[in-house]
């Protein structure tokens, strides 16, 4: 696999999402800027924040776009195009209602099982070539429910869960960065 260049955090900008389920993947990247001395700053050609850190002796991009979960794209399409980032060198964060709070799966590629984020994402860059991590967030048990749900706050037990989730993203990442998913993987889908 491809080393990484750009690591999004998918989520929904402004103070009444900031908590949000919804906004897992922001909770990682907003973790790798403190953990590597990183701080984001608003770049509108980016149609988001970004912030740059030093992971393993490699230069990261990280991408919090502001466009919206459902235009995300745009943000990652204009930062990959600016500096020739290649889908392979990508990895999108979202949260992930297939799975429970705690867990956290990396994948290679694939389709966007209905996370409007992702299938933006895929539009953008036409490709679905780049990696995900999936961030558990559990499912509300109804589909019609979904929306309200990802859109509030976790419980405190759930977001302490969500949090070691990210804890394990957080020790796996230089292997992710380095281009060895595989052992990332390995690691990450073990972990209880």
């Amino acid at each position: 696999m491809s080393s990484v260049s750009l690591i999004v955090g998918l989520g929904n900008p402004g103070s009444e999402y900031e908590q949000t389920r919804h906004n897992a993947g922001f909770f990682l990247v907003d973790r790798i800027a403190e953990q590597n001395g990183g701080s984001f700053r608003k770049e509108s050609k980016f149609h988001g924040a970004v912030a740059k850190v030093n992971i393993g002796g490699r230069n990261i991009w990280l991408l919090k776009p502001d466009t919206f979960m459902n235009r995300s794209g745009q943000a990652v399409g204009a930062i990959a195009n600016f500096y020739k980032i290649e889908p392979e060198a990508i990895v999108l964060a979202h949260d992930e209602l297939d799975l429970d709070p705690g867990t956290a799966r990396l994948k290679l590629n694939g389709g966007h099982g209905g996370h409007n984020g992702l299938r933006d994402t895929i539009a953008h860059l036409g490709s679905k070539n780049f990696q995900r991590l999936r961030i558990g967030i559990g499912h509300p048990g109804n589909a019609k429910q979904v929306s309200n749900y990802v859109l509030k706050k976790a419980s405190v037990d759930d977001q302490i869960e969500i949090d070691h989730a990210i804890d394990r993203i957080i020790k796996v990442l230089p292997q992710i960065i380095a281009g060895d998913s595989q052992k990332a993987m390995n690691e990450l889908h073990t972990t209880p």
